[in-house]
């Protein structure tokens, strides 16, 4: 017998040999059938592997994220299987699950998938999936896995095997089709009832453009077509809402191909936008004891060697520039916190001048391959909203949860509402990537994980994502369409305040090494407005918006009434302005839709003569009659209601 412990903390008894599947179906009947995968002691496996001895067992469904996982990777088995049906000549190289679906890289030779082949391709998919084939794991030596691929000349498969552990490697088996893998599948094709190509792509093999380029097929499966219905009306919302296109008709930002690739250029009303947001958080730092400070678009080289980052990140980076000076290196600036240090090293502290804060709107640069920049969300030079906190260590815990008041703000004043925290640490099993001891990571992993339960926020703990130089508590927020995005993010740092040797003199008249707190709120600039975009569909809130009231004479006898009231609204700082061109008032109400101005005032004959305004709502419709005064004082309640005090 073996006792099999489940999430709930029960524990039950199995005849050794037993499965997960047999485990579920001891849970319920009705739960087993809809049990995809299963993960034992950590480690994935399949739904039909012997247990033999005491271990944790999770079950997954669709509705679970490993589910999914395992769902669209055993997909990506069964859209190699439909390839090579019409190109029996492709070397297959790897096919993962990703976010929403999976993709398989194909080295097709001479020929060429297009989108006019893909329903062909979706139709053998489906008709290999009823099949109900099982999917089977086998071990396989090395030796003989290398001369099933050296026959078939796939050379890619064979440079995998090559780095693999001999008695490490597995094949998996359905229906007629073989490929490398190492496990974590469904119990059979027939669970996947609906399928979607999504695009055809070109891919460098292994990342790295020296090497051969692969056509990369995107695809999608779900349980239930309903699903997969529902997903695609979801992506078709997605376009509609697309930060590209909104940045444009709005008129927000743009690219340049003279400026280069990754550069975004903030047009007036985005650079205004951007200001709001930077004085929002300016004022909300102000109140929390932050400081700002200016720091150089680049640094010595020396500087970045300094902290760790050239070593971690410098292939990463711009090239170095040279001066005239024999040996000098300049880069542009990676990262922000190096040159904070050098801002805390200007004097010397003692105790009683901690905690400093000190909060900069900084930019950096990061050289991001071209095929992996996306309008905002990935760019070479971004904004940080960046802050660093020195503190003693007594401090640190009440510094943190400060910290985290204010991002709970920010995300409740832009109506970021569905959201979890990430506790992200290191790799117990990896930890050459980090710099620092493990005494100082083992203290900064108890004070965020602390600070985070004493804060009772929703989390999880993601192993391998803390950044080289400490542990972070990263916000996983949700936008309107479900997707999840990383945003703000707080870090605790033992690790810088050693390598820039500061310090503060402490009540015993030593000197003491400080703390250090990382923190972003916003993240980037550019990211967090490309999201904001999206989630609001370019309905910023009432405070945020470009303009918030447009007013629209009917006629050129109400050009000069309709000034008044502009002047009126921006005396009480309403950001308007009158559409005096010469149109009908219906397409100028419709114009002012499309650019989803909040606020329309009609002026006409009635409203001359009354001093008033006939008021429309975005998206709502008329709202009725309003004194200039009391439509002011209407618009400053809904801005108030909408942009809380922090």
């Amino acid at each position: 017998m073996i006792q099999i412990t489940l999430p709930d903390g029960s524990i039950r008894d199995f005849n050794s040999g037993s499965t997960p599947m047999d485990v579920a179906k001891n849970i319920s009947e009705g739960f087993a059938r809809n049990v995809i995968s299963a993960k034992f002691n950590d480690t994935t496996i399949e739904t039909t592997t012997p247990l033999t001895e005491n271990g944790n067992l999770t079950l997954y469904t669709f509705n679970d994220a490993d589910g999914k996982k395992a769902f669209w990777h055993s997909s990506a088995h069964v859209l190699a299987q439909a390839i090579t049906s019409f190109y029996p000549n492709v070397k297959l190289t790897i096919g993962p699950a990703i976010e929403n679906g999976f993709y398989y890289d194909i080295d097709l030779g001479e020929d060429v998938i297009s989108e006019k082949d893909f329903p062909a391709i979706e139709k053998r998919f489906l008709e290999l999936a009823r099949g109900k084939h099982e999917f089977k794991m086998r071990e396989v030596s090395k030796a003989d896995a290398l001369a099933k691929y050296t026959n078939e000349g796939n050379q890619y498969k064979v440079e995998l095997i090559e780095n693999l552990i001999d008695g490490d490697i597995t094949f998996c088996d359905h229906s007629d089709f073989t490929d490398l893998c190492r496990g974590g599948h469904i119990p059979n094709t027939g669970l996947i009832k609906a399928v979607k190509i999504m695009s055809a792509a070109g891919a460098y093999w292994r990342g790295d453009e020296k090497n051969n380029q692969l056509t990369r097929i995107y695809g999608v499966t779900y349980p239930k077509q309903k699903m997969l219905t529902e997903y695609l009306e979801l992506l078709e919302e997605a376009k509609k809402r697309d930060h590209r296109k909104l940045g444009k008709e709005l008129e927000l930002f743009t690219f340049s191909a003279k400026v280069g690739q990754g550069l975004p250029l903030w047009l007036p009303k985005g650079a205004a936008l951007r200001g709001r947001l930077e004085d929002f958080l300016k004022k909300a730092q102000k109140k929390a004891g932050y400081e700002m400070v200016m720091t150089p678009h680049i640094g010595q080289k020396e500087l970045y060697e300094t902290s760790g980052h050239y070593a971690k990140y410098g292939e990463d980076s711009f090239q170095p520039i040279h001066t005239p000076k024999e040996g000098e290196e300049f880069l542009l600036k990676p990262m922000n916190c190096p040159h904070h240090c050098e801002v805390y090293n200007f004097k010397p502290y003692s105790y009683k001048d901690l905690p400093k804060r000190f909060a900069e709107f900084g930019t950096v640069y990061r050289y991001e391959q071209s095929g992996e920049l996306h309008g905002l969300t990935r760019v070479r030079g971004f904004t940080q909203d960046d802050a660093h906190i020195f503190c003693t260590p007594d401090q640190l815990d009440e510094e943190f949860k400060n910290v985290i008041d204010l991002v709970l703000y920010v995300f409740n004043s832009l109506s970021f509402e569905n959201f979890t925290a990430q506790v992200s640490l290191r790799d117990p099993e990896n930890k050459e990537k980090y710099i620092g001891s493990d005494e100082n990571w083992e203290k900064a992993e108890s004070a965020i994980i602390n600070a985070t339960k004493e804060k009772g926020l929703d989390y999880v703990i993601e192993y391998g994502e803390a950044a080289f130089y400490g542990p972070k508590l990263d916000f996983m927020v949700k936008d309107a369409l479900g997707r999840s995005w990383q945003l703000g993010t707080i870090q605790v740092d033992y690790n810088l305040p050693e390598r820039f040797d500061l310090s503060y003199k402490g009540a015993d008249n030593q000197l003491h090494r400080p703390v250090m707190i990382h923190r972003a709120p916003f993240g980037s600039m550019e990211r967090f407005i490309a999201v904001l975009l999206e989630h609001t569909a370019g309905k910023f809130p009432l405070w945020l918006t470009p303009e918030q009231v447009i007013i629209l004479p009917i006629s050129e006898k109400y050009q000069k009434y309709a000034e008044n009231v502009l002047h009126l609204l921006e005396n009480s700082e309403i950001r308007a302005l009158v559409d005096d061109r010469n149109e009908k008032t219906g397409r100028k109400i419709r114009d002012a839709e499309l650019n989803k101005i909040p606020f329309m005032l009609i002026v006409g004959e009635q409203e001359e003569k009354d001093g008033s305004v006939s008021v429309r709502k975005q998206g709502e419709g008329d709202l009725g009659s309003f004194t200039t005064n009391e439509f002011i004082s209407f618009l400053n309640k809904e801005i108030n209601s909408t942009l809380k005090q922090f």
